[in-house]
């Protein structure tokens, strides 16, 4: 990225910024993970999966839901690679991805739920 005439000099020193800003692609791929922060039960569905690995009805009773409802969150999830699937059977299981991205979109959610909801 070409860095840019800024049209006002307040005396900061931008330009090493714009050196390391990351590419669109790049702010847009974060975006698209933080979509997943955007509803309460997706929210419940992948902690849960952070913790344990489970098939979709099981998961539809844990969090008093429909299983085609948790089927809709759990395909939001695993496409933007925050969940994985096996098959055993006729059965799949769900878990989290073992990867950066999901722990530490795990660690922020459990941070979050802490401040909000400090213990007393």
């Amino acid at each position: 990225m070409g860095q840019p005439v800024l049209p006002h000099d307040h005396g900061q020193e931008i330009e090493k910024s714009f050196e390391h800003m990351p590419s669109v692609a790049e702010f847009q791929t974060a975006a698209d993970i933080f979509k997943q922060l955007g509803d309460a039960s997706r929210i419940r569905i992948f902690w849960l999966l952070c913790h344990c690995e489970e098939c979709v009805i099981n998961l539809s009773s844990m969090v008093e839901m429909s299983s085609p409802a948790v089927s809709h969150h759990l395909r939001q999830l695993k496409a933007a690679g925050l969940i994985v699937s096996r098959r055993e059977g006729k059965e799949v299981y769900y878990r989290a991805a073992d990867t950066e991205k999901a722990q530490l979109l795990h660690h922020m959610i459990e941070k979050l739920v802490e401040i909000a909801c400090p213990s007393e």
